[in-house]
């Protein structure tokens, strides 16, 4: 088996993974594992970001209105330590960007240069940096670019991470605690057959992003399968709150858009939702109307569907806006509606509800350390208490720098012991040889199936039957996947359906030890706020409890 070894190990190269390495490679060798392509456009959560990043750089906001919103969205699940000292690093965070070439909407006012702030749901001030409607992008191509260039810095592409590499598996009899050695990857770049190697780190970074992947209509890139989430829960670390999977309001409905966003900035800049009678609804359900936190607004649209019977609801622009604006605001938005007939400067755009964004993970401190030595999680695969119950919008670029900042800073001040002969005992991968190519449209049909049992029944409203549904139907999906895994030769179809099964797995456990209805999880058979402080608090699961 071939064995890489390095300093730092990076899993995951969306803006987490990637602003992390640019630091750690000034102090060691940095390796980072992509699970598709490098260059792509649509590989990341982070590439496919819209709206922009939310930060305190006008003299009209403050520190503790964005704090103040944070919490109010987090619906009393923040920790506002967490939240209060990634909001008052943020503008450092920003400079960070800049200097790494990013470039973001303004212009020269005298001569200086005035960023260009928008709005957006629950936000008390316009206090987001954003790059046109594809700000995620800008910042990936500018990071990549100098990853790409950094000599410290080797890029494994299409590489897809199995499971970490523990002290226990090398020495099974070694009563020290555990710690992570790195990870096996299966290297998907052979000619004939995709091999198993491994990477031996001192530092083992998670950055694998998000879980869209586990509902059947998501706004996440293919890739977004948990797989941080998976492998971090089978070492042992705890994970947290995966019962808060935020649902993004408005994606586009269209039978050829798979998961096109229509970003919340719409919003932020006057877009009105409407129903199939163009009526405008919001105001109905909050004061804040179509501005209102976003799990408010999916429940909303979820209402209002269910109540007209139609399809969809829509996002009037048309009203507000000029088509130069739009044109020139929203370019990529606009394009692409356009390439599906709809034209947002003369009509509304459809849209619904789709899985977007994981609050919970694996659970660490700001610096992204998990209770495992050696590994870190950072980005949409941790839970730090910065999001709570809902995430405030734009707040997630904004995590991925934070964290990732803090993981390193933490990392270079508080080293832990490595023993350098592990890495002379790390095993080869030992695994069945027949690969039975027939049965993987059983795996496909088994991936489509726990989709669809997750949007049903563990959607954007809930309740107990239906969650008792989802575990025992999803307990039989388990047990074949086990069958499937220790039968059959590494793929990376057989360990994606692993994964999503098991992060399905841990989202209904999740929901069903919470009695009550909180930020983004509504259960109709609870469907208030608890006062009780053992009902409100962080529902944490630990592997094996």
């Amino acid at each position: 088996m071939k064995t890489f070894t390095t300093d730092f190990l990076v899993i995951g190269s969306g803006l987490a993974g990637l602003s992390f390495a640019l630091k750690a490679a000034e102090k060691g060798s940095v390796i980072i594992l992509a699970k598709s392509d490098f260059h792509s456009s649509s590989s990341t959560n982070s590439a496919m970001a819209q709206g922009g990043i939310a930060a305190v750089t006008s003299d009209q906001d403050s520190f503790e209105s964005h704090i103040n919103d944070t919490l109010v969205a987090g619906a009393g699940l923040c920790r506002e330590d967490v939240v209060r000292e990634f909001v008052t690093q943020a503008p450092d965070r920003i400079k960070d960007l800049v200097a790494w070439g990013v470039q973001f909407d303004g212009q020269m006012v005298g001569d200086e240069f005035q960023v260009n702030l928008t709005k957006e749901g629950g936000h008390s001030f316009r206090r987001i940096l954003h790059h046109e409607d594809q700000t995620g992008f800008e910042i990936q191509s500018k990071l990549s670019r100098l990853v790409r260039n950094n000599p410290n810095i080797q890029i494994l592409e299409n590489y897809f991470a199995i499971d970490l590499i523990i002290n226990k598996q090398l020495r099974p009899y070694d009563m020290s605690p555990i710690q992570c050695y790195g990870a096996y990857a299966l290297n998907k770049n052979v000619q004939q057959q995709a091999q198993v190697e491994g990477i031996v780190a001192k530092n083992t970074i998670l950055a694998t992003g998000g879980a869209g992947k586990v509902y059947l209509y998501t706004s996440n890139w293919s890739g977004a399968t948990g797989d941080g989430i998976a492998m971090a829960y089978r070492a042992g670390a705890r994970v947290a709150n995966m019962e808060f999977m935020q649902f993004h309001p408005t994606c586009l409905y269209h039978p050829q858009a798979r998961n096109f966003l229509i970003s919340e900035a719409l919003r932020g800049e006057g877009g009105e939702l409407i129903n199939i009678k163009g009526e405008a609804f919001m105001k109905n359900h909050h004061p804040l109307g179509s501005l209102a936190p976003r799990d408010i607004v999916a429940r909303s649209i979820d209402a209002e569907i269910k109540r007209t019977g139609a399809d969809c609801v829509y996002l009037d622009m048309a009203s507000k806006h000029s088509k130069d604006y739009l044109q020139s605001r929203f370019p990529v938005i606009y394009n692409q509606c356009l390439k599906y007939g709809i034209d947002m400067s003369v009509q509304p755009i459809p849209v619904v509800p789709a899985a977007h964004y994981l609050c919970g993970g694996v659970v660490t401190n700001s610096a992204g350390q998990t209770d495992i030595p050696g590994l870190f999680a950072v980005g949409e695969t941790a839970c730090t208490g910065l999001h709570g119950a809902n995430r405030l919008a734009s707040n997630s670029l904004l995590e991925c720098l934070t964290t990732s900042h803090n993981a390193i800073e933490h990392i270079i001040n508080n080293p832990i012991s490595f023993d350098e002969q592990l890495i002379k005992d790390v095993p080869d991968w030992l695994e069945p040889k027949q690969l039975h190519h027939d049965e993987l449209i059983v795996i496909t049909h088994m991936w489509e199936e726990v989709r669809r049992l997750m949007w049903n029944y563990v959607g954007i409203v809930r309740s107990n039957k239906r969650l008792e549904r989802a575990q025992h139907r999803l307990q039989n999906i388990l047990n074949e996947v086990k069958e499937y895994y220790s039968q059959f030769k590494m793929n990376s179809d057989v360990i994606e359906l692993r994964n999503i099964a098991i992060v399905a797995d841990l989202s209904i456990r999740c929901a069903m030890k919470r009695k009550e209805s909180r930020g983004i999880h509504f259960n109709i058979d609870y469907p208030s706020k608890s006062n009780d402080p053992n009902v409100k608090k962080d529902s944490f699961l630990i592997r094996g409890l």
